[in-house]
């Protein structure tokens, strides 16, 4: 029978960083590590922790650096891939060192992924969500050749979905300020669900310089009700209030390390082969990271060895737009691995 667990919160301290988690699930079960994205906190993942604890699993869902209760510390440099690495590794540490099954989503993924591959021992099985696998790190430079350029020409996209990203590096400080100008607008904006409609047109984060902008000349996110099938309300207050305390500028610096990260991800064995089973969870409504109309899967397919991918009608916010089918996915592939 499976048995109920309460999401409680704890804190873990070293010279060099503090991590704020959620955990559940009983302390001597196997481990299972839920790494969140941009803009996110450790509670994005309450279904999927709540499902798994009451199966055995002791669930941790940290927040990263620079998110939540965590540390944010003030230089961009603080937030290369190697540095949110190391955090992981002392977290883990902190829990005992037993090889985990590690998740992420969105730029969580990079993290598991660098994790599981400088530090195989760690892992001993990877889920990636809505963000697929780049051994050769996550990069401005590194999605451009997969960019698929019917739908995005180079002379007028010549950065495609990810446009966006090309916004950050050339006018970080505004994508902050237009961000942190009405934070509960901006989070209600930014989480909603996926369109089936969009798949095969330009999806926004192509316009973003065209349009000066997330929120083009008015630099705020326009009033809207954040969506309740995403977030449930308490916890999607509970996200506003850190922003309220953090802002933007922590979690969008983590885009400002592409040359450090790319330094990184040479240095992983084997040229960033994973030998664990992968789970690559593909959001087929997802205009940026969807793997079905690009080429952006083809370095996580060439190396992972042991690699399962399923798609689910859902846009980027799968662990929320697809609380149980996540989970489900993720059970039945544990299962087939003998996880």
């Amino acid at each position: 029978m499976a048995t109920s667990f309460t999401l409680a919160d704890a804190t873990f301290s070293s010279p060099r960083h503090t991590t704020h988690y959620w955990q559940a699930g009983p302390a001597d079960g196997p481990l299972m590590i839920f790494l969140h994205g941009w803009p996110e906190i450790g509670l994005i993942w309450r279904a999927q922790i709540e499902a798994f604890a009451s199966e055995g699993w002791h669930c941790i869902a940290p927040d990263m650096r620079g998110y939540g209760g965590s540390s944010a510390p003030v230089p961009s440099d603080a937030y290369a891939l190697k540095e949110i690495a190391a955090d992981m590794v002392e977290l883990h540490d902190h829990l005992g060192g037993s090889s985990a099954i590690w998740v992420g989503h969105d730029l969580g993924s990079p993290v598991v992924g660098a994790l599981s591959a400088h530090h195989a021992e760690r892992s001993r099985g990877v889920v990636f969500i809505s963000v697929p696998y780049a051994p050769k790190a996550f990069a401005l430079s590194n999605h451009l050749p997969l960019i698929d350029r019917e739908l995005y020409p180079t002379n007028q996209y010549p950065d495609g979905q990810w446009d966006y990203y090309r916004f950050y590096l050339t006018h970080f400080d505004q994508t902050v300020t237009d961000f942190n100008a009405d934070i509960p607008a901006s989070l209600a904006a930014i989480y909603r669900s996926g369109n089936p409609e969009s798949v095969g047109k330009v999806y926004r984060s192509a316009i973003i310089t065209r349009n000066g902008g997330w929120f083009g000349s008015v630099h705020h996110a326009p009033a809207m009700q954040p969506d309740p099938a995403l977030w449930p309300p308490t916890d999607f207050d509970s996200l506003v209030k850190v922003y309220r305390t953090t802002g933007f500028r922590p979690g969008n610096s983590w885009y400002l390390n592409d040359i450090a990260n790319i330094a990184y991800a040479h240095e992983s064995p084997d040229g960033g082969r994973l030998c664990q089973p992968v789970l690559f969870i593909n959001g087929e409504f997802d205009g940026l990271c969807d793997i079905t109309h690009n080429r952006s899967g083809e370095p996580m397919r060439n190396t992972c060895q042991d690699l399962t991918v399923n798609s689910l009608r859902s846009g980027h916010w799968l662990p929320l737009e697809r609380k149980a089918e996540v989970t489900g996915t993720m059970r039945s592939w544990l299962r087939a691995k003998a996880l």
